[in-house]
């Protein structure tokens, strides 16, 4: 994560250091795990104090069960050998994705107190490789734009993004080493970006999406945010069975301002250049990438799908619980899109995406930006996310580093862009791009 700096007198818990194991990154804490170093309960209690201290002012937690969180991470510990990868390992999962044995409220009073009477895949998958539930973070209603109060912990008059707000806010505070997320537009990326934490957005079945309620099955992907590349690949290969490459080539990395450069501002701006120069200095083959002309305005047919497939996925809610919709959810309940229009949509999209992976052949990795700039100072506004929304309707898998700050001193990330299905060779060829960064930004 972002070192906290000087917050000039803000709010800034995620600068209150840890000073127990709750300061582990989930690869650390695996090691130390399978090593018998530390236990999954001393760790689980650690980060729970962490939460006791910091999440009356954050707002990360939808459910904690503080009791149950450490009767998992006891039966870890009791176990004779490891049940997988993550064992013992605690893990926060976003409340739009079913958990058996914690509510699942999607962020929304008309689902409160309801129990799912199975889990989402993906949560079934963070089981099977020995994870601890920790809790469920806060989402916004059904994962739409508007914030719910949730706060940044580099500066708590700021808003850690949305949709996925709370698990970005509690890995970046230490409460957690490892969270889940989805993204529809940005809900990954941008959060992520925001609180100074790495992201990970899958391909859009990079990730097991069986059992999302209300799935937008065009825009809506899995992903993860941790305090580490390493730890993105760990979890993506615990949670999916596919190895990360130890060893991988050196790839061109194309340098992608798209059609929004004008929006984001210059600290932005300057940590995609400042990026590129220290990636070609490191040796790596750095040119500019124009987006084929498919790409130029997309933004279009990515409204009509959303609203499109939000409406079709939630047509009950919208039938028996309009006036409990939030007013973003209202206009997509309320829209009127054709079976033509959409059908439309889908073929720009289709269209674009196959322009893109002729990209991809020469040019592997896509440098971008991840967000305009800092975190806005507004806790109650949708946030922008024009530099995800494109990334998301093309189907590949981005990650975010944080690699600078801000005129504010809030986190700045820039994005890797990879084509369809390259999710393990972007997390292996980003872990050293990042130490390149890591070294350029000392």
């Amino acid at each position: 994560a972002v070192s906290p700096g000087s917050r000039n007198g803000m709010s800034n818990l995620a600068g209150q250091a840890p000073n127990g194991l709750d300061a582990l990154t989930a690869s650390d804490a695996a090691r130390r795990l399978a090593a018998g170093e530390i236990t999954s309960e001393a760790l689980d209690s650690d980060c729970l104090s962490r939460i006791d201290a910091h999440d009356g002012t954050i707002g990360a937690w939808a459910c904690l069960d503080r009791d149950y969180a450490l009767s998992q991470a006891r039966a870890c510990d009791a176990a004779d050998t490891a049940i997988g990868p993550l064992h013992g390992v605690p893990v926060g999962v976003k409340d739009v994705l079913d958990t058996h044995d914690m509510p699942t409220e999607y962020g929304s009073g008309i689902y409160k107190g309801h129990r799912p009477e199975a889990d989402s895949r993906c949560v079934a998958a963070l089981r099977a490789a020995g994870a601890v539930i920790l809790g469920k973070t806060t989402t916004t209603q059904f994962a739409s734009p508007l914030p719910v109060g949730v706060r940044n912990p580099h500066d708590t008059e700021r808003t850690p993004g949305v949709s996925s707000s709370g698990s970005a806010a509690a890995v970046a505070d230490f409460m957690v080493p490892l969270a889940n997320g989805t993204q529809t537009g940005g809900s990954v990326i941008l959060p992520a970006a925001f609180c100074g934490v790495v992201g990970y957005k899958a391909s859009l079945d990079g990730l097991d999406r069986t059992g999302i309620q209300a799935l937008k099955k065009s825009l809506d992907t899995l992903g993860y945010f941790a305090r580490s590349v390493e730890d993105i690949a760990l979890v993506y290969g615990a949670v999916t069975g596919n190895d990360v490459p130890a060893h991988i080539d050196r790839p061109k990395i194309g340098v992608c301002r798209t059609p929004m450069w004008a929006e984001a501002e210059e600290h932005a701006q300057a940590a995609i250049e400042d990026s590129a120069s220290a990636l070609l200095k490191a040796g790596y083959d750095v040119i500019d990438v124009d987006l084929p002309p498919e790409l130029q305005s997309i933004e279009d047919p990515f409204r009509v799908i959303s609203n499109y497939e939000g409406k079709a996925a939630l047509a009950d809610d919208f039938r028996d619980h309009m006036e409990q919709m939030n007013p973003w959810m209202r206009e997509t309940g309320e829209s009127a899109w054709t079976d033509e229009e959409y059908a439309a949509a889908v073929a720009a999209a289709n269209a674009a995406r196959a322009a893109l992976a002729r990209v991809y052949r020469d040019v592997p990795v896509l440098l971008t930006p991840s967000t305009a700039g800092e975190a806005p100072a507004d806790l109650v506004s949708p946030t922008m996310s024009s530099f995800n929304r494109m990334w998301t309707l093309m189907h590949g898998p981005t990650i975010t580093l944080p690699v600078s700050r801000g005129v504010n001193n809030m986190p700045i990330g820039v994005q890797l862009a990879a084509g369809v299905g390259e999710d393990a060779a972007l997390i292996a060829r980003t872990i050293p791009i990042y130490r390149t960064l890591a070294e350029a930004i000392q």
